[in-house]
């Protein structure tokens, strides 16, 4: 079959399509992708070969880009060349891409147990609603839309509960040809994000007094019926970092507090996967699982011990 549609046309077909069947959200994202990446690149073709689709991994890699985000692109791809060849306007052939090797291991950025401690006490001491949602993000591994979406009826204080059942984002839209942003609360990332958080005591202590004087419906880091978006609030954030003297940490760097403290207490692996709304069990094992020299050397002498 020779394609006769350049893959701008195939593209501008699925988008129509995929419109009715995903959340607002996603679509956002893959239109993101598909005017950054894919209409630049591939718009004007007819035909993607593999050897095509290997330059243009080379290339975002040579960009900055990262394996993941790349990955993410030709997941896409796939779908909208799947969708050609389905209406034949398209021949689809699976591609191989190869990927160099990642020979740096990595950690996620945390705040040490010290800073943390530090950060948490300030909180207690300098209370506002906003800074709520700094120790919020500590005690419980909220994403920041999450957090951003919390209103008082979330936080259960007789259960000792948070409930995480919806997230705010801003996402980019294009409708009649108009471009424009919407801040959206939608629904949270996944099923698996969709989680009930049990308080520490410290966070309880601090919530249970409010909870009595606050109206449900209210926003928790603004206390009104109006919520603060993440790029607000992560500016926020940031602005108080330097204020402490804190290392340079992004705001999701909390939430990697959160999980590697929670690593470090001997919390089982499944339950820490659980509390952060993980998909899979492997994504928190490799972002936070990295044993120790001490952790080794303790395998070794057990694996040994039984062999005798």
């Amino acid at each position: 079959m020779t394609p006769k549609n350049k893959i701008a046309e195939v593209i501008k077909l699925w988008m129509a399509d995929k419109k009715h069947y995903i959340k607002k959200s996603s679509f956002s994202a893959y239109v993101l992708l598909i005017e950054n990446h894919l209409l630049p690149s591939f718009g004007e073709y007819y035909h993607i070969s593999e050897a095509d689709v290997q330059r243009f991994v080379l290339q975002k890699i040579d960009h900055g880009l990262s394996q993941k985000s790349i990955k993410d692109i030709l997941i896409v791809l796939k779908m909208i060349l799947k969708f050609g060849a389905k209406l034949g306007l398209q021949e689809y052939k699976p591609f191989d891409i190869q990927f160099p090797v990642d020979r740096v291991m990595k950690t996620a950025d945390v705040l040490n147990r010290v800073d943390q401690k530090k950060v948490m006490a300030y909180v207690e001491d300098n209370f506002t609603f906003k800074n709520l949602g700094i120790f919020i993000s500590l005690s419980a591994g909220v994403r920041i839309g999450e957090l951003c979406a919390l209103t008082w009826e979330d936080i259960d204080t007789d259960t000792g509960v948070i409930r995480v059942r919806k997230t705010i984002q801003r996402i980019y839209v294009i409708d009649e040809g108009e471009r424009r942003t919407e801040l959206i609360l939608d629904s949270p990332k996944t099923k698996n994000s969709i989680r009930d958080i049990p308080m520490s005591r410290d966070l309880l202590r601090l919530l249970k007094p409010m909870k009595k004087i606050v109206k449900s419906t209210f926003f928790v880091l603004t206390n009104e019926a109006k919520p603060t978006e993440p790029r607000t609030y992560r500016s926020y954030y940031m602005k108080l970092m330097k204020e402490l003297n804190m290392p340079k940490l992004k705001f999701h760097g909390l939430r990697h507090s959160f999980a590697t403290r929670c690593i470090e207490s001997k919390c089982d692996y499944k339950t820490v996967s659980v509390l952060l709304g993980h998909s899979n069990i492997s994504t928190t094992l490799n972002l936070y699982v990295h044993p120790d020299h001490e952790q080794k050397k303790k395998c070794i002498d057990q694996m040994f011990r039984a062999l005798r």
